[in-house]
């Protein structure tokens, strides 16, 4: 920490609530201290702005939006903001304060760190980055630096993982690009989109993060130059090596996760935060446990990356991307004299004194604009009709889900709202087709009014409602929707529901009394049999049934059968039509049905079942065969 009596604020009372106990650290935004927060008795950090930023009305106002995002992000690796106030000239942040150390103490004090190791690092750093991304935030300036590593319960490193500063970099970023057009990020971790347009988006955050994890696997950053520019360079016209060039027995899987999250393209890196996780999460998953101890035994941690101290390309830097031009010319087999360095120097102080005075004149020339802050939420041909008149070219781009913008509207702009552009670029509207996609909810065998409220519950409105019948869902309860459960739709797009109209009651007159009965208790449905005389009819014969035929019916349902009179012959023992209470009925098959639903159609086919090994959930074998016949009432083994 800081001399305490170096500053003047330690000791102060900031807004009659937080006093200042001891300066943490300073940067070239603010300066962050530890405090007493009288009112709740607690530890907390305060960053308080430079006063040239806190007295930029335009930068304050977009530095207390940010930070009400930032506050609104609610995840275990997040950092949390508690607060933000202004008191006279102070403008600052209260947020946790994490008792460990950075992710750039912990590789100066390493020099580098085994695969597994880094990989378990990235993987609550992108889980943070993901919340972000989900809630619309960038944040801009990943690096180590950010990366807060907090003590284990024993007092030491190695705890909790925790990202910084989300929205900050946002905020400084929209200030200085609106009054001069230049890039402020750290020059190290830039994505080449931000050196070439200063534009930066969720894959941005994902080019710094795949920096981040060559600097740990290797010791040090990809690019290395005597100037920011000569690094900004770099990161936008080459490729970042394959880490395993500098530390050999780097697997192949992590070489290629570098390799993606650092493409040049942004389109060919992962599509944001949560998707890099999951690839990263994969490969540290596939590497054995001890493969960090028997890499380091078989590669020693080379000395010089072990001295490197923390790079300079670490600090949060001022760019012109006009000036992200060829890097200065090295010298070469000693051909320069000292007469011949100074003139070198000399000429490349000229160019770029006129860059920059060309750079400044154009920029307060009237050439840039804004991307017009009103776009998003307008429809496509208003948004259009804005643009145009601003001067700028309009494109329709890809449509986007968006919780926040009703469909058929502007959701998205690119460049984003805000950001400086010339006279007749070309801004692409992304309009919404509503909101993101959810899981359609299982709603089987619920009535229609608790189907209806659980799809409503999930933020989904009910469609159509059709009803089909069914032989396993009783009547009035719904079957399935459309979409079906699982599958993930917009919640803007109805669901239709589907709901059983219950078993349809078979023709059965003519047949035998014994078929038409065991067809209905197949159905699970429970039979009389009553006589009713008709002429022309063979004793035994159904003549009339209720329910009627066509009509639907449910498991348990009573059925009646009406059936001509038996007439026996010979002392009874023959009587004509029908079969006895000991004829054979038919086995049913319940292969692949569970345990349960098996019972219930065993039974209901007019037989006892009995389990004879079980192992699964589902039967998978059953004795007698199903479509063969047994006796009525006999058991049926199952195995599962």
């Amino acid at each position: 920490m800081d001399n305490p009596s170096a500053d003047p604020l330690v000791g102060q009372v900031l807004d009659g609530r937080y006093r200042i106990e001891s300066r943490i650290a300073r940067g070239g935004m603010a300066t962050v201290y530890t405090a007493r927060d009288i009112r709740l008795d607690r530890t907390v950090a305060i960053k308080v702005m430079h006063a040239h930023l806190a007295a930029d009305e335009e930068f304050v106002r977009r530095f207390i939006g940010e930070a009400k995002a930032a506050a609104a992000l609610s995840h275990p690796s997040v950092v949390a903001v508690y607060d933000q106030r202004t008191d006279g000239e102070h403008v600052f942040l209260v947020m946790e304060l994490v008792a460990g150390r950075t992710l750039r103490d912990v590789l100066a004090e390493r020099g580098r760190l085994g695969p597994r190791e880094a990989l378990g690092i990235m993987q609550p750093v992108l889980a943070a980055l993901g919340a972000a991304h989900r809630a619309g935030l960038v944040h801009r300036d990943v690096k180590p630096e950010n990366v807060l590593i907090a003590e284990d319960p024993d007092g030491g490193p190695g705890g909790q993982v925790k990202v910084a500063d989300f929205g900050l970099a946002r905020a400084e970023t929209a200030s200085k690009m609106t009054r001069t057009g230049m890039i402020i990020g750290t020059v190290g971790y830039l994505a080449p989109e931000q050196v070439l347009t200063g534009h930066a988006d969720v894959r941005s955050d994902v080019y710094a993060a795949g920096v981040m994890l060559f600097e740990m696997l290797t010791g040090r950053l990809p690019y290395e130059g005597d100037t920011p520019l000569a690094v900004a360079y770099k990161h936008a016209n080459e490729t970042v090596p394959p880490p395993s060039d500098l530390v050999p027995g780097l697997p192949a899987q992590v070489d290629a996760l570098v390799a993606r999250a650092t493409a040049r393209e942004a389109a060919d890196r992962p599509a944001d935060a949560n998707a890099f996780l999951a690839e990263v999460a994969e490969v540290c998953n596939g590497l054995p446990a001890d493969f960090d101890r028997r890499l380091a035994a078989s590669t020693p941690t080379p000395t010089a990356v072990l001295q490197t101290p923390a790079p300079p390309q670490g600090r949060t830097a001022v760019l012109d991307p006009a000036a992200a031009g060829p890097p200065p010319p090295e010298r070469r087999g000693g051909f320069l004299s000292g007469a011949g360095r100074r003139y070198l120097l000399l000429a490349l102080a000229v160019v770029a004194a006129i860059v920059l005075g060309w750079t400044v004149w154009y920029q307060f020339s009237g050439q840039y604009d804004h991307v017009p802050d009103d776009v998003i939420g307008m429809k496509p041909a208003a948004a259009t009709r804005e643009l145009r008149g601003a001067g700028l070219n309009v494109r329709q781009g890809a449509q986007v889900f968006s919780d926040r913008v009703h469909r058929g509207e502007v959701a998205e702009t690119d460049p984003e709202p805000g950001a400086r552009v010339s006279k007749g670029m070309t801004v692409t509207l992304h309009v919404s087709k509503g909101r993101k996609p959810r899981e359609v909810p299982d709603v089987k065998g619920k009535s229609e009014a608790d189907a209806r409220s659980l799809l409503e519950d999930k933020g989904f409105t009910v469609g159509s409602v059709a009803s089909v019948p069914s032989e396993t869902v009783a009547k009035g309860q719904a079957i399935r929707t459309k979409p079906v459960a699982g599958e993930k739709v917009s919640p803007d797009d109805p669901v239709a529901l589907v709901l059983s109209s219950g078993m349809t009651m078979p023709d059965l007159s003519g047949r035998s009394s014994g078929d038409a009965k065991d067809a209905l208790t197949a159905m699970g449905l429970k039979v009389d049999v009553k006589e009713r005389k008709q002429d022309g009819k063979a004793p035994g014969t159904v003549v009339g049934q209720d329910p009627a035929p066509g009509s639907g019916v449910s498991r348990g349902d009573r059925a009646t059968l009406y059936v001509t009179p038996r007439d026996c012959l010979i002392g009874n023992w023959f009587c004509s039509g029908g079969k006895s209470d000991q004829d054979k009925i038919p086995v049913p098959s319940v292969i692949g049905k569970s345990f349960d639903e098996a019972r219930r159609a065993i039974e209901s086919s007019g037989f006892t079942m009995k389990i004879g090994t079980r192992v699964g959930d589902h039967v998978i074998g059953q004795t007698p065969l199903p479509n063969t016949e047994a006796a009525r009432g006999g058991e049926i083994t199952v195995y599962g």
